[in-house]
């Protein structure tokens, strides 16, 4: 007796499908569809197999060592590093659990108590502000990880100059986030002190500093860490291994943006009703910066400033720089060229809120193009323009074959490759690789910027970037933003300014260590 298979093959599909006039035509488009795309991704995931991981999330270290830290500047980003450390204020876990009790989407309370237990103790606070000293007294205290209703440990000591702070024998090492004018400073006394440093961005707000910096924290052989927490975020790892198994082709251009649109966008900052002189030191706050009569405005406000800021291309532009160094290993680049001005916040700032720059590296065959504006929200994001595909890097990964490659002529012309669908696409917290995009890719692509993934948690990026810092103080290594990528930044960025200030394009004297 013959088997008969109920096994429906493609050509009964068809038949089935040619006898319903109008509903077989839209099944058979999904099916042409479906199978396309089927081709597609297997092409592409034949092509395409990139599995480099954060080195942090799967790094083995031990923890038992406890490690004494110390903060110089509790504003708002201080006691966001104080989180990612595991000290936050009971205040906030109390409106987090307000808000998770309204929204059940809203997952900070869980993802803060979920975060790695680092093993630190915080036993100084140094601000020159009272009511921030006070706001990270009461994150350091807050052991347990407890609302205002559960144990409190004891308060941290509260030292009101970094000096002395840093002179402190229970204290190992140094966050430091204070204004850009003072980050070269404490950096070079804090390493002369032996205390391991986590520096934020931008490196030093002087030239000459910088030469200081790199020389006292490699004398003295501690552990740097420059606050760049985009490092640990997982599209920017597959990004890299992209570009170096040459799915790009020839890299000629590089195009990195800044754009926001609000007042807090361009740094009008909230001035609080409690502060004053009375409660501000304004002279500490002031250092090496020029003398000027107390200001709560340019106290709350300092980035807008020369006085205080290394300004658009040392405050956001690191940022970029940070990250397609990060990729493409650029290094300093041979000369710079900036413009631009004070087009919207006619404020009374000094920095611009326009700026364009433009990097050249002519050993590369590449140039690094910025651009910003503090008026516009316009999205634009980081492309890496290469002869064989583009790649947009942010929060996720696209990479899209250009019409003219050569490496892809073939599948382009067989139809497996269409230049307007990515070739690879990528997002921190999917499941798996998926050759075409999605909607629910692009929903996860935007909270990308802030955390990444670990089996599905989110998780803070600067949380990784703290714990990568101590892993090496504990371990030893270079951490991933160490102060030889440090100094890379620092030089880049000061060219921009130099050039913007000079109204004039500057070189990099790789023999004589200077910009001309």
């Amino acid at each position: 007796m013959e088997h008969k298979s109920n096994k429906i093959g493609r050509r009964d599909i068809i038949k089935g499908l040619a006898t319903v006039p109008v509903a077989g035509a839209l099944l058979y488009g999904w099916y042409r569809k479906r199978k396309y795309e089927s081709l597609f991704k297997k092409a592409i995931q034949d092509e395409v197999k990139l599995d480099m991981e954060n080195p942090v999330l799967s790094r083995k270290v031990s923890s038992e060592k406890q490690i004494r830290l110390g903060i110089i500047g509790t504003g708002s980003r201080g006691r966001s590093l104080l989180k990612a450390a595991g000290f936050l204020n009971p205040t906030i876990i109390d409106s987090y659990l307000q808000e998770a009790a309204k929204n059940k989407l809203d997952k900070r309370y869980q993802e803060f108590q979920e975060q790695d237990d680092l093993n630190v103790v915080l036993n100084g606070v140094c601000d020159i502000y009272d009511l921030n000293a006070k706001r990270g007294l009461r994150a350091g205290a807050n052991i347990h990880r407890n609302a205002n209703d559960g144990e409190q440990g004891p308060a941290p000591k509260r030292y009101r100059n970094y000096k002395e702070l840093l002179a402190a024998n229970d204290i190992d090492a140094v966050i430091i986030a204070t204004p850009d004018h003072w980050h070269g400073t404490i950096t070079i006394e804090a390493a002369k002190a032996g205390k391991h440093v986590y520096c934020e961005k931008p490196l030093t707000w002087t030239i000459p500093e910088t030469f200081e910096v790199i020389k006292a924290v490699k004398e003295n052989n501690i552990v740097f860490q420059l606050g760049h927490q985009l490092r640990q975020t997982e599209s920017y790892f597959r990004a890299k291994e992209a570009y170096e198994k040459g799915l790009l082709g020839k890299v000629n251009l590089v195009e990195v943006t800044t754009n926001r649109n609000s007042p807090n966008g361009a740094w009008v900052y909230t001035i609080d009703e409690e502060a004053g002189p009375h409660n501000i030191d304004w002279e500490q706050f002031l250092g090496p910066a020029p003398f000027h009569e107390f200001s709560l405005e340019r106290f709350f406000r300092w980035r807008c400033w020369w006085d205080y800021s290394t300004g658009l291309s040392g405050d956001l532009f690191t940022h970029e720089y940070d990250a397609m160094n990060q990729i493409l290993s650029l290094g300093i680049p041979e000369s710079a060229i900036s413009s631009g001005g004070i087009y919207y916040f006619k404020d009374g700032r000094t920095v611009p809120d326009v700026l364009q720059q433009t990097f050249e590296y002519p050993h590369r065959d590449l140039t690094l193009m910025y651009s910003a504006s503090l008026a516009s929200n316009m999205a634009r994001g980081r492309r890496i323009m290469g002869h064989d595909a583009y790649m947009e890097v942010g929060g996720d990964l696209k990479i899209y074959a250009d019409s003219g490659s050569t490496k892809y002529a073939k599948k382009i012309e067989e139809g497996l490759i269409d230049p307007n669908i990515p070739i690879y696409s990528f997002t921190p917290g999917m499941k798996q690789v998926d050759a075409i995009t999605s909607a629910t890719e692009q929903y996860f692509a935007g909270r990308g910027l802030l955390y990444t993934y670990r089996g599905g948690k989110r998780v803070d990026t600067s949380h990784l970037h703290i714990k990568d810092w101590l892993d090496c103080i504990r371990e030893g290594g270079l951490p991933s933003c160490n102060i030889n990528y440090a100094f890379e930044e620092a030089i880049t960025a000061h060219m921009g300014t130099v050039s913007y200030h000079e109204g004039r394009k500057v070189f990099w004297d790789k023999e004589r260590q200077e910009i001309v």
